[in-house]
């Protein structure tokens, strides 16, 4: 059975006092009122030494928001896959729309950080989506099979081990959400193009995400749809009563 999975990306938000503050915060709500699903934060490189420690493995795994696509080396400023898990952390977002817009992440560099992510026994979460041209054109199908070629170089084995995102860009911080039936329409596109390269069981065993504008107010009708295995929360996870809301869409 495939996993329910609510996780925020803080992206480029909170001090370090100010992160630790937010994951005690919410390692306290969590653990006076257990969650229904799996919870993940996706915090700041700097944050997760010391994040890490502070929460309840059992209510909450942390992860980072992004990891090079080289293992080691001179690469000023540049965080490897291997720094990470160092961490405890045990997730990392890839792909997001933030990193193919403004850092130029190919389907290649991708690829490479996935392989490099998964050696080094984290969870991918791997985002796909298109942007407002791309939908108003009606090309969203072809835009995100064609993402998904970072991951669909995976052994049937390591592909069983990453977390899928779909993510409308037109829909991130505009308040914009897609609905109900759009999100179910290509998460189920989505799944069928898994089912496709890796067989049925695989793709019924693949969590895929909704990121776009989720919140307490519409969580609840986005993850009822059978193919929506929860949310990746930007703005709303930097609120622990508004990344809570969220968690108990699956209460």
């Amino acid at each position: 059975m495939r996993k329910n999975i609510v996780a925020g990306n803080w992206k480029m938000n909170k001090t370090l006092q100010e992160g630790i503050a937010l994951a005690k915060e919410l390692n306290e709500v969590l653990t006076a009122d257990k969650p229904n699903c799996d919870v993940v934060i996706c915090t700041p490189f700097i944050h997760l030494a010391s994040v890490t420690p502070l929460v309840d493995p059992s209510l909450m795994g942390v992860g980072a928001e992004n990891c090079a696509d080289k293992a080691e080396g001179a690469y000023t400023g540049e965080v490897s896959a291997a720094m990470v898990a160092s961490t405890g952390a045990k997730y990392v977002i890839l792909g997001h729309s933030e990193r193919r817009a403004y850092y130029g992440e190919t389907v290649a560099i991708l690829e490479e950080k996935v392989k490099l992510a998964l050696a080094n026994n984290l969870t991918p979460i791997f985002c796909i989506g298109e942007v407002l041209e791309e939908r108003e054109a009606g090309k969203q199908n072809e835009v995100v099979a064609a993402q998904l070629a970072s991951v669909f170089s995976l052994s049937p084995a390591d592909f069983g081990k990453i977390v899928l995102a779909y993510e409308p860009v037109w829909a991130i911080g505009t308040g914009k959400t897609a609905t109900p039936a759009q999100a179910q329409e290509i998460h189920a596109f989505i799944r069928s193009l898994v089912a496709g390269k890796y067989g049925k069981e695989i793709a019924d065993n693949c969590s895929i995400l909704y990121g776009g504008s989720c919140k307490p107010s519409n969580a609840k009708e986005l993850f009822v749809n059978p193919d929506v295995d929860g949310g990746l929360i930007g703005g709303a996870a930097l609120k622990a009563a508004d990344f809570k809301g969220i968690i108990d869409a699956f209460k």
